[in-house]
């Protein structure tokens, strides 16, 4: 499977192991951090054109605006 346009994507809650495993077979650099302030989820964001978040990140319009890589 490959990810057009993507190449590097932060998962920044807790996510069964094989969901990294699936991304890199596709050819993504994954970054798992968790528990990130706002500040520290934008800053990690600057070079993601991906995040992969469940219910603990909260991405909000000023997250979303200051990741101007962000694709999905």
């Amino acid at each position: 499977m490959a990810f057009a346009n993507l190449r590097k994507v932060l998962i920044s809650d807790s996510l069964d192991p094989c969901c990294r495993k699936i991304l890199q077979d596709g050819g993504l650099q994954v970054v798992e951090k968790q528990n990130l302030s706002k500040e520290e989820l934008i800053a990690e964001l600057q070079d993601c054109e991906g995040l992969i978040v469940r219910s603990a990140t909260k991405v909000t319009a000023d997250v979303i605006n200051a990741a101007e890589k962000l694709q999905v």
